[in-house]
């Protein structure tokens, strides 16, 4: 099932779960070297605003080490659920589904 365009000649799933493997970086890669392909588009874009809200959060809570244990704790829950989210997204992604993360998703939808 390959798009058979001038993209990478992947196979959609497989190039969806690359969307991700580096974060905004593969994203991007894919996002500009599948003009035609839908659903790689998707995931690269929400590779790409996943992967910038995760540096925000990581910031934000950064900043709040200032506060004893505060700012640990939230710090491994953001890494805890990054890592699970990450992984599902690839699961999803190699598994050929569109799935949603709530704001991401609803924004990857519309620029993709």
């Amino acid at each position: 099932m390959s798009t058979g365009g001038k993209g990478t000649g992947l196979e959609p799933n497989v190039a969806g779960l690359l969307c991700y493997v580096f974060g905004w970086v593969s994203g991007l890669i894919f996002f500009l070297i599948e003009p035609n392909d839908k659903f790689v588009r998707f995931h690269a874009m929400q590779s790409i605003i996943f992967s910038a809200a995760i540096c925000v959060f990581s910031i934000i809570f950064g900043i709040m080490f200032l506060i004893p244990w505060v700012g640990w704790i939230l710090f491994t829950i953001l890494w805890i659920g990054t890592l699970v989210i990450w992984i599902l997204l690839m699961v999803k992604a190699y598994q050929g589904e569109r799935f949603k993360l709530p704001i991401a998703g609803n924004l990857a939808e519309r620029y993709s």
